[in-house]
């Protein structure tokens, strides 16, 4: 069973930065497709930003040029680096992992963006 843990979630000024990691409990993430999804209160859970199997990213439109994904294998663990960030970025961030049809999530990390 696959478990990922959340971390580096905060409070955070507008224009400030914040770094989530996303630790696995297996070796998964060299072979699975990461991400890391959002949730609003009051909205839809949706896509940040991906990282296949083959490096290939992939962004959301509100957050390119601003927040980067990246891994590292050795370490099980993906992050999310966030940078200018918006108060319209306040969420629950979550983990993703997907494999062939296999899907495993997080159990969140809040991040807030106020002044």
């Amino acid at each position: 069973q696959v478990q990922l843990v959340e971390s580096g979630g905060g409070l955070v000024q507008p224009g400030g930065s914040l770094r989530l990691s996303c630790a696995a409990s297996l070796n998964i993430i060299s072979r699975y497709i990461m991400g890391w999804y959002r949730q609003a209160p009051g909205k839809q859970r949706e896509l940040v930003a991906r990282i296949t199997r083959g490096g290939t990213t992939n962004y959301a439109d509100s957050v390119k040029g601003r927040f980067t994904i990246s891994r590292d294998n050795a370490k099980n663990t993906v992050y999310l680096q966030m940078n200018s960030l918006k108060p319209e970025d306040t969420a629950v961030y979550y983990c993703n992992a997907e494999f062939v049809g296999l899907v495993y999530w997080g159990q969140g990390t809040q991040v807030a963006v106020s002044s």
